[in-house]
């Protein structure tokens, strides 16, 4: 759930290297070959999750609880 939304994150390599903009496809490229197996997972759930606001949504989260403020429902 993002923004109250229910969001597919892209499902595969190729999936979420095609939903990255020219630049940021690059950086996949040079990251992901390099990658230790067991570490595989977490980085394209990160990638993956780079493609929606979730980085943009959390990071008004973290805001709101420096300045004091309660979780939003």
């Amino acid at each position: 759930m993002i923004a109250g939304q229910l969001v597919e994150l892209p499902g595969t390599i190729a999936a979420i290297r095609a939903a990255l903009d020219e630049d940021r496809a690059r950086a996949f490229d040079a990251e992901i070959p390099h990658v230790p197996v067991a570490d595989l997972p977490i980085a394209l759930a990160r990638w993956a999750l780079s493609t929606t606001d979730a980085d943009r949504e959390d990071a008004e989260l973290f805001d709101r609880l420096a300045r004091g403020e309660g979780v939003r429902e």
